[in-house]
This record gives C-alpha cells, sequence and structure tokens, in this order.
C-alpha cells in the first residue's frame, strides 16, 4: 500500500468523513492521491484561513476529527491561527502539510516558502497541537499515523501530520488502529464515588455542560445521568447548542449578569457544581455576578477531575461518565427549588423600524418555530450574543478564542458534513475577512443562509473603545456581490424587509442567499451590552 492511501485510509477509519483544503506544489501528490482515491471526498476553498475554520466546524458538528491539508509554509502558516482557535477550543482537527522532499532538504539550498529553517513550521504546530509527526521513514510512518490519530480523539485536540512529497507514493503497511490507553479503573471507581458522594450531600446540585461533552459524544449519556441525579442542566456560554433536539432538561444558558437572572443564580448559588467539559475562561465565568467558589465545584476537564483540592490525573470525562452511570440510582426527584425554563423574544412586529439585534433573533425564532430548526454558524461579535436569544438549536462558534472569519466557512463546514442547511450569523467585518469563502457555494451545491449583521464597525471592539475612529468601516454592499458568487442577496434597512427576506430564504433553495441587514452604528443586543459591562469591570476599566 502507498503511504498516501494509508494516511487516507486511516483517517477514514478513525471517523473522518471530509477533508477540506488548499494545494501548493509541495502537496500536489497528495492533493492528486486524495482526488483519484475517492476515499474521502475533498472540498477546496480559496485562503487557508477558511480550509481551517471549516475543518474545525466539521469536527465540532459531527464530534468526529476534522481534516485540513494544505501546502509546507505560506500554506501551513496561513492556518495557523484557526488551529490555535482548535487548540484553545478542544477540537481535534488533524492538519497535513505537505513538505519538502529528502533530496530538497538535503540540497543544502532556502527552498521557496522556506521560513527561519525547514524544521520552523514543524516547531510552531507544536506548540497548538497535542501530537505531531514528520511522515519520513514509510516504515515508522503507519505506527506514527496511528498514535498521532489516537492522540486526536483521546486528547480531543488538534494534531500535525508533515507529509514529505517524495513519500506519497512509498510503499509501507496498513495503518492499524491504535487502540484506547488503559483506564485506571481503581482510581476511575474512586472519582465516581466521590463525585456522586459530593452531589448526593449539595443542597442544590446543577451541571454546567461545556464543550467537551460534544467532542467526545457523550451527550445522551450526560443528559440521562442529570436525569438520574436529579440535576437540572445548564450549558456554558461555549457550549451553547448543547443537547440541541434532545429531551435534557435544559434550563438554558450561564452568561452571569448577561443573562437570565434565574440561571445565573442558580449556578452562583449552587453547594453542588459538576462542571463536565467546561473550560474556565474568561468567556464563560469572566461575567460572574459574584465570584464563583470553585472549592465547592466539581470540575472534569482535559482527562482530569478536580475536587476541591483533590484531583484525579488520567480520567477521560467519557470514562468518568460511564462510571457515574454504572453506580447512580434509576431515578431521583430534582433537588432544585423550582424549575427555571430559557426565554427567547419571538413574534416580530413587521412595521417600518429600524432592525436591531434583538429583532434578528425574533425573526430567527418566528421562522424556525414555523420550519422547523436549523444548525446555526456564528462569528464572533453581536451576531454570536443575538444566537444566545435564538431558541436552542445546533450551534458552532469560536465562544472563547473569539478569532474573526470562523462564521462563514463554519457553516459550509455544517453543510459538507450533514447535509443539513445551514443558518450563519457573521459581522460585516468578519465577512470581509472570509466571507467570500461563500463563492465556492455554486461548486458544491451548499445553500446556506447568510444574514449579515452590518453596521459598518467592528462593533464589538467598539463597545470597549468607542471614541477610537479606526473602529469604523466602509459600506462594501455585500448583497449586491452575491449574485456574481453564484448566490442571491437582498439588503433590508426596517423589519418588514427583514421578515420579507427571511420567508424567501426559506423558501429558496439550490443558491446560497445572503440577507444584508443595516443596523445602526452603535445598536447592540442587550445580552452584548451587559456582557461587556461586566467585562469592563473585569478589566479594571471604568467604562461603562
Amino acid at each position: 500500500m502507498q503511504l498516501g492511501h494509508a494516511l487516507l485510509a486511516a483517517l477514514k477509519d478513525h471517523g473522518a468523513e471530509v477533508i477540506f483544503g488548499i494545494p501548493g506544489d509541495f502537496a500536489l501528490p497528495f492533493f492528486k492521491v486524495i482526488e483519484e482515491s475517492g476515499i474521502l471526498p475533498l472540498y477546496t476553498l480559496s485562503h487557508e484561513p477558511g480550509v481551517g475554520f471549516a475543518a474545525d466546524a466539521v469536527a465540532r458538528v459531527n464530534c468526529s476529527l476534522g481534516v485540513a491539508a494544505v501546502t509546507y509554509g505560506a500554506g501551513a502558516f496561513n492556518l495557523v491561527n484557526a488551529i490555535a482557535g482548535a487548540c484553545a477550543e478542544r477540537s481535534p482537527v488533524v492538519v497535513i502539510s505537505g513538505a519538502p522532499g529528502t533530496a530538497e532538504r538535503a540540497s543544502g539550498l532556502l527552498l521557496h516558502h522556506q521560513a527561519k529553517t525547514l524544521d520552523s513550521q514543524f516547531r510552531v504546530f507544536r506548540e497548538i497541537t497535542c501530537d505531531q509527526a514528520r511522515l519520513d521513514d514509510p516504515e515508522r510512518a503507519p505506527a506514527e499515523i496511528s498514535r498521532v490519530l489516537r492522540s486526536a480523539l483521546d486528547q480531543s485536540m488538534p494534531v500535525y501530520l508533515e507529509l514529505p512529497r517524495d513519500k506519497v507514493t512509498a510503499e509501507c503497511e496498513a495503518v492499524a488502529k491504535t487502540p484506547p490507553g488503559p483506564v485506571p479503573t481503581d482510581a476511575l471507581a474512586e472519582c465516581a464515588a466521590e463525585v456522586l458522594a459530593r452531589i448526593a450531600t449539595a443542597r442544590t446540585p446543577v451541571l454546567m455542560a461545556g464543550v467537551e461533552i460534544r467532542r467526545y459524544g457523550i451527550e445522551d449519556k450526560v443528559a440521562e445521568l442529570a436525569g438520574r441525579l436529579g440535576l437540572p442542566i445548564v450549558t456554558s456560554f461555549m457550549g451553547r447548542g448543547l443537547f440541541a433536539g434532545s429531551n435534557a432538561h435544559l434550563a438554558g444558558t450561564y452568561l452571569g449578569v448577561a443573562g437570565q437572572p434565574e440561571i445565573t443564580d442558580l449556578i452562583e448559588q449552587s453547594d453542588g457544581l459538576l462542571l463536565l467539559g467546561v473550560i474556565l475562561s474568561d468567556t464563560n465565568f469572566g461575567v460572574s455576578r459574584r465570584q464563583i467558589d470553585l472549592r465547592h465545584a466539581i470540575q472534569a476537564l482535559g482527562r482530569q477531575v478536580q475536587i476541591g483540592y483533590h484531583v484525579y490525573p488520567d480520567i477521560a470525562l467519557d470514562a468518568l461518565v460511564d462510571a457515574m452511570l454504572a453506580r447512580a440510582p434509576d431515578a431521583v426527584a430534582n433537588k432544585t427549588n423550582g424549575t427555571v425554563a430559557a426565554e427567547y423574544p419571538a413574534g416580530l412586529v413587521a412595521d417600518g423600524a429600524p432592525i436591531t439585534p434583538t429583532d434578528i433573533a425574533r425573526a430567527v425564532n418566528d421562522m424556525m418555530r414555523a420550519q422547523g430548526p436549523m444548525p446555526i454558524a456564528a462569528d464572533v461579535g453581536d451576531c454570536l450574543f443575538t444566537a444566545m436569544d435564538i431558541e436552542h438549536t445546533q450551534l458552532v462558534a469560536p465562544g472563547y478564542y473569539a478569532g474573526m472569519g470562523f462564521g462563514v466557512p463554519g457553516g459550509l463546514g455544517i453543510q459538507a458534513a450533514t447535509g443539513l442547511r445551514p443558518l450563519i450569523l457573521v459581522g460585516d467585518g468578519a465577512f470581509q475577512m472570509t466571507g467570500w469563502e461563500i463563492g465556492n457555494c455554486r461548486r458544491y451545491d451548499w445553500d446556506p443562509i447568510v444574514m449579515v449583521f452590518n453596521n459598518a464597525s467592528w462593533g464589538m471592539l467598539r463597545v470597549f473603545q468607542p471614541e477610537s475612529r479606526f473602529n469604523d468601516l466602509d459600506d462594501w454592499h455585500f448583497a449586491e456581490l452575491a449574485e456574481p458568487l453564484g448566490g442571491i442577496g437582498e439588503r433590508v434597512t426596517i423589519r418588514a424587509e427583514l421578515k420579507s427576506a427571511l420567508d424567501r430564504a426559506v423558501a429558496t433553495r439550490g443558491r446560497f442567499y445572503l440577507i444584508e441587514i443595516m443596523l445602526e452604528r452603535g445598536a447592540l443586543s442587550n445580552t452584548l451590552t451587559r456582557y461587556a459591562a461586566r467585562l469592563k469591570r473585569g478589566q479594571g476599566s471604568s467604562a461603562e
């Protein structure tokens, strides 16, 4: 078997379903194998950041490996920011970079696309991936591929493979799948028993669900565990979209002072807070109304469980949940005082009033109640905070790393991976970065609905520093560019136009539909206004 075929077969065997990429000369032999073998479908985009974001979205929505294939140097370095975001948010993306061949490396010449040294790229990606390998020895390559892909699955983190172009057709053995590592049975049993004991003695226990639950594909198990323990479920800000379509008793999303007061109290007053897969970041907890005492919390993240000052290493989240389910009672009455039900705005008034972000949420909620839920890819900024006012549905977004440009390629990744039509929420600043990837929809028969929040500014930055004129952006008239790119575009300025445009978008299939929503500068969702005010206080700013 040739090495290129062995790598593709191994990717498929480990759960990968699609590859996003951009070819280059050092990667051409591998791309030829991808195309001609048909082992995995290949989608090429226009710029490497979009490739990384799309592969990341595939990993998030499918609970599987995302794959990004690029060329050496100029291609791979363009991918760094997107993979840094996947690393921060624990998304298992496999980066495959073409590389100079053995003879080229030994020539003594500086090679095009080379940065400082031929190994500079490998060292950069070592910082933002959990495992790496250079596949320059066909005899060792199968074992290295197996190890690296196992690391991606076990740790739910990006990994890096470098494939010299002269080794793609080298003969090698097939890749054997490495089994998961041994489970520390005694430690796991003790850990599960201690967690259950803490919950049993708590007066107001509650479960907060974070992104690792989706990464390990255990939403149904966590929902069952919460039901058997009588725990209400709240998602973290980053975990919004978890349990979409399930029967879980989901109270809502914790946003601290920016969110629903009942949910804030549920979390901040709990004496038995169970944090499953929750990243302890400022975006998740920087908006707390009062400091959460983590000494009374149970944290399970990154293959470690911490109960107060007691730490259990090498405990995977999925193994912990299985162990707790094996010991949990069949059912327990809910221990909390009353129930919390999330409230979402609806009932858009289709009149001549200017559009606000809350109006957008109302319009989407009305549409989904009538037509059914759609998966959402959201960029950072007020489009993401507006998504918090949209009824619970599948959502992918860079809620912690907050790198701009995720939304459009993320939505394309959703449709490629699932076949479902996505709704993309993106600001005008982020659209300027990666929105042009929408031009690839015609080639692949993708037809997302894209809602561009156009306030002619970097609105999120303006919230933190309103006096700066560099936050102002020009009006690029995105809707007018939709048709040349293969889609349909409408610009709307009042609520009646928004409703009509969204109705037409839902009814139109086969082409992407871009709705450019003109917002006044400074028009913000209520959630973002409260969220930013609390973060600014945490940063020591006197601005409100």
